[in-house]
Parts: structure tokens; C-alpha cells; sequence
């Protein structure tokens, strides 16, 4: 099997698995108890807490374990607009965010939060413009996504930041798919609350994590919850987190040269793209910013969906957009930002690398693109 699609998730590392395995046999207490055995479970919680701040470059606020990336990000959006005051009842987020982020914000607007939805320009960018137009007096909390998961468009949080803070907005990123692939600073970025996942990083599913700055006001969505200092409720899922920190030391310790080979094999994608004459389009420009390891393109004449079950038959692994959306066949907000007709969005597909992906796995992957050309 060719697997190209590690933007909706990745193999379990060799490490990662053997931590899972040994904190599963040796470390099972949960870690609310009181006896040795909860204590040596909460003692690998308080690590793994240390380990991610670390990779986030700042230690100075609080982790919180969730069950994924989506619900981190309701956790992350929910707390934090149960913190605000009264007078600032307003919470931002964009067109072209994770399914879970509206779910989120529209939690929020059915309970009377006003919410605005922006749209990115036609680079699919949220400029400092476009942010600016779209604060009010009472505007509290701000949610854009670090990078986007179908195009890999990155946004600049760091020019955004500024524009929050001297308003004293709370600022959220969902950064699940820029953790572990690029750097992700929370003293660079400027952000005030993040959100991560377990998968994405070569470690199982089942853990997640939410960054929140110790100065946030922050409330508790379900009240009378002890774990995670009332911020998720239910037992620790303590042998995943360890396999979750672990895997992520690990990335980091490669990023710099996995991303060296996400680049490398994105630019032989493109040249053989010319080589072979194939009608497939790209939308990379040197106006955006774009995550090395995804590749969101057009296939002319052909939908994204068909596409993708005819790779599939191959044995080749693709996708047509974010895996929590899969399903729904309709345009993505993401493609449609790019101002694209319907037509085009339909024709949409994703490819993304990961640690085992090579040349030859494109080859393949161009090679059915020529075969199915035939058809």
C-alpha cells in the first residue's frame, strides 16, 4: 500500500508504541488516586505536560490532556468564552477552520454569543486588514487556525498577534497540523491558547491537548470536574499521553530533516506534474506560505472523489479534503475561499508525506493519474 495521506493521520512509531506498551503493563493506576500506583501515573502526566510545553516554548502556562485535536478545540474555545466578561461577547473565527471550530462557535451563538465567520482573501490569508474590520468593542476571543489542513495554508499568526493584545482579545490557533511539522512557538506566534493532537504525530489515537496561557480567565465547560484541573472530566488516559509525548520528542529531533524531504519530494511531485503533461493543478505561488508535507491540487476533468476511489484501487492513499468532513459531497470552504468555481472545488484532491513516504510512491501515485487519463 502507497499511504499518502498522513494529513488525516500517521502510523504509530516504533517509539511510541513501546511506551504505550510499557506504561499500559507497568503504569495502569489512574492517576486521581491517592496510593503509589495513581501516583506514578500522575507523575507521567506531569512529564508528559512538561515535555509538550517545552516543544511549544513556553512553560509558563498549562497543558491540558483531551481526547483528540476536535476536542481540544471545543474545550479550548468553550472555556475560554465562559471566562469572558459581559461586555465582551463576541467571538471571531474564519470560513476555512476545522469542522470542530464551528461546532464550537455555533455552541456559543445558540447561547447567545455573537459570532462572526471571516472570509481570507483570495491567496487565502487572513490579513491584518480583514482581521482589523471585523472587531467590535466587545469582541473577547479570536480563533484562526495555524495552517490549513486540505490546502496547507499558513496563516500569520504573529502579525495577528499584536492587533489582539493591544485590544486584550484572547487569541486561539488550532495547530494540529503544524505541530510536529514545522516549528510552533507559542512566544513567536503570539497566541494565548492552542490545540494539538496524539495521531498526527505518530502516537495513537485517543490524546490530544490544549495549550492555555496561565493569564487566561478561563471556565470550566462541565462544572464539578476534578480531572485535568476541571477542564476535562473522565479517567486520564495516561499510557496514550506518555506514547503522545514521546512520539513528539521524537519528531523533533527530525523536524528540521523531515521537512528537508517533505520539500524534496513536493518540488519532484511538481517537475514530474510538467514532465508527463498531466491536467493537474496546483494553487502553490509565492504569495502564500504553505506547510511542506501537504499538496492540495485540481484534477482536471475528473471529480476529487473519483479520483481518490480510483488511487484507492491501485492501493494508493489519498484524500479530497479534511477527514472529519469526509462524506459530504459538497465544495470545502477551504477550496472555495481560494475562489474557485464549485466545479473546480469538486475536482479537488489532497496528498500529504510523512516519515515512510519516497519518490517512488509518486511515481506510482502519477503513474494511476496517467492510467486513469486513459480510461
Amino acid at each position: 500500500m502507497v499511504y499518502l495521506d498522513y494529513a488525516a493521520s500517521t502510523p504509530v512509531s516504533e517509539e511510541a508504541l513501546h511506551v504505550f506498551q510499557q506504561l499500559s503493563k507497568d503504569c495502569y493506576g489512574n492517576a486521581s488516586s491517592l496510593h503509589d500506583a495513581g501516583g506514578r501515573a500522575n507523575d507521567i502526566l506531569t512529564y508528559s505536560r512538561q515535555s509538550i510545553a517545552a516543544i511549544l516554548e513556553d512553560e509558563s502556562g498549562d497543558i491540558y490532556f483531551t481526547s483528540s485535536g476536535t476536542e481540544s478545540n471545543l474545550l479550548a474555545i468553550q472555556s475560554m468564552a465562559n471566562g469572558l466578561p459581559a461586555d465582551r461577547q463576541h467571538v471571531i473565527t474564519t470560513s476555512v477552520e476545522h469542522p470542530s471550530v464551528h461546532h464550537a462557535v455555533k455552541s456559543l451563538e445558540r447561547l447567545g454569543t455573537k459570532v462572526s465567520i471571516i472570509e481570507p482573501n483570495q491567496d487565502g490569508i487572513i490579513t491584518e486588514d480583514i482581521l482589523k474590520d471585523a472587531l467590535l468593542p466587545e469582541t473577547g476571543l479570536v480563533s484562526i487556525q495555524h495552517a490549513n489542513s486540505e490546502t496547507g495554508i499558513i496563516q500569520p499568526l504573529a502579525e495577528l498577534a499584536p492587533i489582539l493584545k493591544e485590544r486584550h482579545i484572547l487569541f486561539h490557533t488550532d495547530a494540529v497540523q503544524t505541530f510536529g511539522k514545522i516549528r510552533v512557538s507559542i512566544k513567536e506566534l503570539g497566541v494565548d491558547a492552542i490545540s494539538i493532537s496524539s495521531h498526527k504525530v505518530y502516537a495513537p489515537k485517543g490524546a490530544g491537548a490544549v495549550y492555555m496561557g496561565a493569564h487566561v480567565p478561563w471556565k470550566p465547560l462541565y462544572s464539578g470536574t476534578v480531572q485535568e484541573n476541571g477542564f476535562r472530566p473522565g479517567t486520564v488516559n495516561v499510557p496514550c499521553i506518555g506514547a503522545f509525548a514521546a512520539a513528539s520528542e521524537q519528531l523533533m529531533l527530525k523536524l528540521d530533516e523531515q521537512k528537508r524531504q517533505n520539500e524534496q519530494l513536493r518540488d519532484y511531485f511538481f517537475q514530474q506534474l510538467k514532465m508527463r503533461q498531466l491536467p493537474v493543478r496546483t494553487f502553490h505561488n509565492g504569495k502564500r506560505r504553505m506547510l511542506p508535507h501537504i499538496i492540495g491540487c485540481f484534477f482536471e476533468g475528473f471529480e476529487g472523489q473519483y479520483v481518490m476511489l480510483a488511487c484507492n484501487r491501485h492501493g494508493i492513499c489519498i484524500s479530497t479534503g479534511s477527514a472529519c468532513a469526509s462524506g459530504y459531497h459538497h465544495p470545502s470552504p477551504a477550496v472555495k475561499a481560494l475562489h474557485v468555481s464549485d466545479r473546480d472545488a469538486l475536482q479537488f484532491i489532497r496528498l500529504s508525506f510523512g516519515s515512510k513516504s519516497s519518490k517512488e510512491d509518486i511515481d506510482q501515485l502519477l503513474h494511476t493519474f496517467e492510467q486513469l487519463q486513459k480510461e
